[in-house]
Parts: C-alpha cells; structure tokens; sequence
C-alpha cells in the first residue's frame, strides 16, 4: 500500500515526539515495582524521621497537596514522570491506587524496576506505618488513562503502624508538653500519656496509644483532682504540664507526720504551720505551739474542704486523718501546680526559639549545609567548641569535631569511636535543645519576656 511521503513523516515525527511510555494511553499492563511509603507530618508529634517537623515536610514534600494539586487521601501514589496523573496501580494485597504525586528519588530504574511511593496517612500513626511498610517489591497491573480502570480502593487501617517503631526517633526532650493528642489518635504520644497516667493510678488498661473513651474518663479523674478546668479530650499545655509535674512527686512522703492537736510535739506542729501557710491558711509564727491561731487555721481549711460544718463539731481544728488526708493533697496539687507553672515557661522558651528561628530543629551530619548547620556552629561556638569566624552553614570536618567535643563533654558518647559521634542524632539533638531552653528560660526569670 502506498503512503504518501508526507503522512509518513508527520507520523515518524509524532512517534519521536510523543513515544509510548508507562502511564500512555495503552491497554493494561503488568510492571515490577519497589514501593515505598510516604507521610504527612503534623505539628507537636512526639518524633520526626528527620528530627523535627520543617526538616519532616521536606523529606515528604509538604504531605498537604499532590504535585497535581489533589489533597492527600488514602490510595495516593507518588510515581515517575511517565506516568501520567490519574493512572491507576493495582498492588497485590494492598489495593489500587492512583498517581497524583511525583518525588525526587521516585524514577524507573535502569533494572527495569519502577519507584512508587505510597501515602501512608497523617502523623505519627501516618509516620509508624510508612516506617513499617518499608521497601517492598510487587508485580502490579497498571491501567492507564483512558482504559477502564478500577475504582482507588486503599483501606490504610489494613497496614500495620506498630508505634513501637517510632522510639528510636523519640528525643529526650519532647516530653507531654511537646506533643498534641486528642480523642480517636492512634499515637506513641497517646501511649505516653497513658503510660504516664497508669503510673499515676489514673488508667488502668494496657497503653494501646489509642485515646478512646477509657483515656478521657481517666484524664476527667486527673483534672478533677487537681482542679484543674482543662478539657478532657485533649491533651492541654497545662494539662500536660500537670501530669508531669504530678510524676516528678510521686512517691513523695507527705509532709506532717502525725496528727496535731494541743497534746502534739512542737515538731509535728511546726510543720503543720508550714504547710498551712504554704497553701495559704496560716499567718502566724512557726513556732511548734498549737494555740487559737494555728486551730482556727485548720477550721478554715476544713471548712474549705467540707469536713466540717462549725467549730462544734467532732475533730473542728485539730488534724485528725481525714484532715491530714486533705492537707497532704492540697500541699501536693499546690507544689504540682508551682512545677507546672515552671514548665510551661520552659515550653514557651522553646515556642520562642522555634518561631524566631534560633534552635537546632532536625539531625545533622557531615555533608549537610544551610542555616540549620549555621545555628548549630553558633550554638557550639557560644560553647567555646567552634570558632565564630569559621560560622559558614557547612558541616563539615571542623562543625564534626565541635559536635564530638560537646558530646565527649555531656556524657553522650564515651570516645570519637563511639557509635553516633559527630553527628547530631536524638541524644544529641536533645542535649542541644534543653540547654538552649534552659539558658532562655533563665533570662526569662531574670529579666522578663519583654527582655527578648
């Protein structure tokens, strides 16, 4: 048949233009795959693959939008420019997916092998999973568009997000009050807040990291004792700060040893007036003498507590147990309480630094470069660990040698041979950022806020 020579090269010119490649307009097709996971980091989670949440949304590309603009969702599949977006990819035992997304590293391989990488949802349950998917392998069927194809059918509670997998990126220093959790999270930061209750007598169930009703019930016991009008829901900054400071005196003897009355030793009266004034009731001399002052003291304080209605009736201001009972827990929320107060100042210094741009907020290594290398070289020059005039935003063996010396100097590695040296890893990183808060917060108390 002849073709007329310049319908021949208009159609060589298209076939050169415009090659069939995966995610054309072909019939489906079977493909080899390496699949990867992805995730969407939130703020206040308890640990970021990378150290902190800025240094977590570059690594995932942002985890808001796709590269076409859709809104993350379960079934989202980053894949290589070949494949053009609304392609679909069935993956045996995880479902299908459609493409809306591109990444850096997500290419076809030279083996013949393609790069996909998989939405694994938001936050550190999102974070769990992605860490527990790992690399695998599949053959999968890819339906390209303009075929039919199958719905997006992904159900991501079907993939496993054990939390145990992110203690390794857990730092030292994201504490309760680092970190957000509400009703229906599945998070480590959950499992911590339980933990901590179940220490404290508040939750009695295995700490599954899922705050669900037995969670609230037991964080609406916790406020209550502690007066506090926090919501019980979520995790507060005060609230946080009050279940921390509440751990840091468990086990602590209560104060007055005994009960007081006009027949008690001056030294158990003393410390009956000590603590009736540290709460608040007493205004007069600590002297060891139980006399009218010191027994209407108590009346208040029992009336306070309705333990009594007057002073006629039955142990009015004397301290018997239910008195005692009462006063060793007024004394103890009134101590949590001042803990607390420290510890939300300690949170604001590092709100401070965090906003202003002046911590270290993710690891580092050699090789790494930028202003977050930039700050850490400051930090350790202010440290007399690296010299002010060599401050360059490189990481390389001068910055590695600073960062070996301040951990040799608090303890974190035992020699430069150790595992970790030179490189600002959890432990490190950790260090870093509590002194940082520390040295704010002190200025801070000295000084004030309107200082900075």
């Amino acid at each position: 048949m002849f073709i007329p020579k310049r319908i021949f090269i208009a159609v060589a010119l298209l076939v050169f233009l415009y090659p069939v490649r995966a995610g054309s307009n072909r019939e489906p097709y079977e493909q080899t795959f390496l699949v990867t996971a992805y995730y969407s980091p939130l703020p206040d989670q308890c640990c970021y693959v990378r150290g902190g949440y800025e240094a977590d949304k570059v690594l995932n590309g942002e985890g808001v939008k796709a590269a076409d603009g859709t809104q993350v969702y379960p079934g989202m599949l980053a894949a290589p420019p070949s494949y053009s977006f609304g392609t679909k990819v069935a993956l045996p035992g995880i479902g299908v997916l459609s493409v809306h997304d591109r990444g850096g590293a997500i290419q076809e391989g030279d083996n013949g092998v393609h790069r996909l990488d998989v939405w694994a949802g938001y936050g550190e349950e999102g974070l769990a999973r992605a860490l527990a998917f790992g690399a695998q392998y599949f053959v999968g069927t890819v339906y390209p568009p303009g075929f039919h194809q199958p719905q997006t059918a992904v159900a991501l509670d079907d993939l496993p997000a054990p939390l145990s997998r992110l203690e390794e990126y857990r730092l030292e220093n994201r504490n309760l009050l680092s970190v957000r959790a509400r009703r229906n999270d599945q998070s480590l930061s959950v499992k911590i807040l339980q933990e901590k209750l179940k220490e404290l007598g508040y939750f009695r169930d295995a700490a599954s990291g899922l705050f669900g009703e037995v969670t609230e019930q037991s964080l609406a016991r916790f406020l209550q004792d502690y007066r506090l009008s926090e919501p019980a829901d979520e995790l507060t900054p005060t609230t946080a700060a009050f279940v921390l400071s509440a751990e840091h005196r468990k086990g602590v003897e209560g104060p007055i040893g005994g009960f007081v009355d006009g027949e008690s030793d001056a030294e158990t009266v003393r410390e009956a007036q000590r603590i009736l004034r540290y709460i608040g009731y007493y205004r007069g001399r600590t002297d060891g003498i139980y006399n009218g002052t010191l027994a209407e003291a108590i009346l208040q304080f029992q009336k306070d507590s309705a333990l009594v209605g007057t002073e006629e009736d039955p142990g009015a201001g004397r301290i018997g147990p239910l008195t005692l009972k009462q006063i060793r827990a007024a004394w103890d929320r009134a101590l949590v309480r001042e803990r607390a107060q420290k510890l939300l100042v300690l949170h604001e210094a590092g709100k401070y630094l965090d906003e202003h741009d002046l911590a270290v907020e993710q690891f580092l290594s050699e090789g790494d470069n930028g202003r977050q290398v930039r700050i850490l070289q400051s930090l350790l020059a202010d440290r007399g660990l690296f010299p002010i005039e060599k401050i360059n935003g490189n990481f390389g063996p001068l910055t590695k040698s600073a960062v070996q010396q301040f951990q040799l100097s608090r303890g974190i590695i035992s020699s430069p041979a150790s595992h970790g040296a030179g490189v600002v890893g959890p432990a490190t990183l950790s260090t870093l950022q509590r002194e940082e808060r520390k040295e704010l917060y002190q200025l801070v108390r000295a000084t004030g806020w309107q200082a900075l």
